[in-house]
């Protein structure tokens, strides 16, 4: 079941608004039923969708007999005096809809959240996946954990009894042991999950901690869903391993409905943060809808892939990103082309670099992940960061060497001479200059007058330091001055010549 707060948070991104609520936020909510004039039965229901009602009051009136909580109505304009009254002494909340919102698409929405809204572990789903769990446990009399395709737990039964040790290291790192999945690996128990339906029994592994196993493959028509893995000594017979066999079809089906549901949520969330990073006038709004207190911010931008392929460890970073809800997790995210944004709560560069470092360790060994962190930001400035999160992450490409996350906050310079470059480069920095005439000379006669500048400027005129920069003497800088200046006109006694050349340099000759 899901809660009115729940329902009206992410109806939020559906444009609708609670103007009256008589009832607590907290009341829960379990089953929907929707008004039909053509069907002249009873109804009863927690949430009253109003189809085809002719006022406000009217469907108010329909839902206090339905004895319902909430009722859904299409409309521009808020209930009147009436019609919120009749709402109050009813008990009934009433959320106003868009009316360019389809009935079609609040009814998915609706009865998603509320008929598959019993939430997992993660504190995302729809899923009775642990009563599942437990009941097939009780059928084959075994401990059971349900997982999905990277062995990570998404549900496991009660059932204690004589567990071994793998199953309680799996249970409480919510994920297979990294040797125990190398055991399997080498078994083949992974290759024969991708290709057959039928059980397969593990043998024993004292050295692990492991008892033997019963698993089967959990599919969805060709694609695999994941696995569910049984305690046992022997292999399963007969009625036993049937059960099992056919317990991976009802598992299946759970799975896909908790994909649906939440795709859905992800969706809402996603269209939400899309509004803040492309900048929106109710940015504090949104930020409610999304359950965000006000603040600072950062925004990451994040890219995942494993070799050439570029989608499907993306995939896998903004599931992680987006597994759990409200408090169980810091940040609301959006996969927008090949990037995953998050807007992270805080100011601090140490906690965004470790929320990266969490998504890092979550996902594959051979993903390789990059991320950029843009600077503080508060609501309105959330684009801005957006757009330096975007410019540290392709840093990477002249860092290759760099894995970990690249913040605004230390690389402010190298930006800067990235959106000059990137100014250059369309034509809008200066064709001739005396770099450009320097240049020219070293590549017409051989000699070394770019170097030997920009050692100059960069050791902000020490002759020594430049010499050491260059392995010369310090009297063949200042002779190859003196021929520059005979080439050029440098002014390098002007601080504004100096800048203006060291900008230049940075920009057209990256490679000192």
């Amino acid at each position: 079941m899901v809660t009115l707060d729940r329902l009206v948070n992410v109806l939020g991104g559906y444009g609708a608004r609670l103007c009256c609520c008589p009832v607590s936020r907290e009341v829960a909510l379990r089953d929907v039923v929707m008004h039909d004039a053509a069907d002249p039965r009873e109804l009863r229901g927690d949430v009253f969708l109003a189809v085809g009602t002719e006022s406000i009051a009217t469907a108010v009136d329909l839902a206090a007999a339905a004895h319902a909580s909430v009722v859904l109505v299409r409309g521009a304009v808020p209930p009147d005096q009436e019609a919120t009254e009749r709402a109050e002494a009813g008990g009934v909340a009433v959320l106003l809809v868009e009316p360019d919102v389809s009935w079609g698409q609040l009814a998915g929405v609706v009865y998603g959240l509320v008929l598959e809204g019993r939430e997992t572990e993660s504190g995302r789903g729809p899923t009775d996946l642990f009563a599942l769990a437990d009941s097939l446990a009780d059928a084959l009399g075994s401990a059971v954990t349900i997982e999905d395709r990277l062995s990570r737990v998404l549900a496991y039964s009660s059932r204690q009894h004589q567990a071994d040790r793998a199953r309680l290291e799996t249970i409480l790192g919510r994920r297979v042991p990294e040797p125990v999945r190398e055991l399997f690996e080498r078994r083949g128990v992974f290759g024969h999950l991708a290709e057959s339906d039928e059980p397969l029994f593990v043998e024993a592994d004292p050295e692990h901690g492991l008892t033997g196993r019963m698993v089967v493959a959990v599919r969805a028509g060709r694609e695999a869903l994941g696995s569910i893995w049984v305690e046992c000594d022997q292999p399963l017979s007969g009625v036993r391993r049937a059960v099992l066999r056919d317990s991976s079809r009802t598992v299946g089906l759970h799975l896909l409905r908790s994909r649906a549901s939440a795709d859905l949520e992800r969706q809402v969330e996603s269209d939400l943060v899309i509004r803040l990073l492309e900048g929106t006038p109710d940015a504090a709004a949104v930020l409610s809808r999304l359950g965000l207190p006000p603040g600072r911010f950062r925004v990451i931008a994040v890219q995942a892939h494993i070799g050439d392929e570029r989608h499907a460890a993306l995939l896998l970073a903004f599931e992680r990103a987006t597994t759990g809800f409200g408090w169980s997790r810091p940040g609301r995210s959006t996969l927008f082309s090949n990037t995953v944004y998050t807007v992270l709560p805080g100011d601090d560069v140490v906690a965004a670099r470790a929320w990266v470092g969490s998504i890092r360790e979550a996902l594959p060994r051979q993903v390789t992940m990059l991320a950029g962190i843009g600077a503080g930001a508060v609501s309105a400035e959330l684009p801005a960061s957006r757009r330096e999160a975007d410019e540290c992450l392709a840093l990477h490409d002249v860092r290759p060497t760099s894995n970990s996350a690249i913040a605004y906050d230390e690389a402010w310079d190298d930006i800067l001479v990235q959106r000059l470059r990137a100014a250059a480069a369309s034509g809008r920095a200066p064709a001739r200059g005396p770099i450009t005439e320097l240049r020219r000379h070293d590549d017409a006669n051989g000699t070394s007058y770019v170097a030997t500048l920009r050692a100059w400027l960069e050791a902000q005129g020490d002759l020594t330091e430049a010499a050491e920069r260059l392995d010369v003497h310090p009297n063949t800088i200042r002779y190859r001055l003196r021929k520059m200046a005979e080439v050029t006109e440098l002014r390098l006694d002007q601080p504004a010549k100096r800048l203006a050349m060291i900008i230049e340099l940075a920009v057209s000759d990256p490679s000192p």
